[in-house]
């Protein structure tokens, strides 16, 4: 059966994610990320936050209406693998990395995909999270005009700023 395609505008808005304690989800959010708090609906009796990058309405929802104090879902089941942060570049990458390190937040690994590079670790509920960049789009193809596809880990680190001298 062939349908038509989905508008090629079409974007994913945000993610909404059920978690254990808000308190902490917001914390890791809002402070090791550093989305902004656009909503606290505890304040209207809503167990729910919504956080965002810039002034858009949410790219994160988090709730507790049916997993408040629950145990990440065990690894080998199916739901979210990892929600992706897109970043407009290398610096801003390397400056969530530092951010993230300033928290004491544990980083799994770092991961040159070719077109991207990106970043992966967990929030405090066990999800997945990609924190990424894209190269130049004529780096994304090998010279017969091929994407360029591999899964090369590498030193997080390697994306930090250099020190600058005082």
């Amino acid at each position: 059966m062939q349908t038509e395609a989905i508008h090629p505008a079409v974007r994913i808005g945000h993610v909404h994610l059920r978690v254990a304690n808000l308190d902490r989800s917001i914390a890791f959010y809002r402070d090791a990320l550093g989305l902004g708090v656009t909503a606290d609906g505890r304040e209207v009796g809503l167990d729910a936050a919504f956080l965002a990058a810039g002034d858009y309405h949410h790219h994160i929802g988090l709730n507790t209406w049916e997993s408040a104090g629950a145990a990440p879902a065990p690894a080998g089941h199916t739901g979210l693998y990892h929600v992706a942060f897109l970043y407009p570049d290398r610096r801003e990458l390397g400056r969530a990395v530092r951010r993230l390190l300033d928290h004491d937040h544990p980083i799994d690994h770092a991961t040159d995909h070719g077109g991207t590079i990106s970043v992966y670790l967990s929030d405090p509920d066990g999800n997945g999270v990609e924190l990424y960049y894209y190269r130049p789009r004529a780096d994304w193809f090998d010279a017969d005009g091929r994407p360029i596809l591999k899964a090369e880990r590498f030193d997080y680190r390697e994306l930090l700023p250099p020190a600058t001298p005082s």
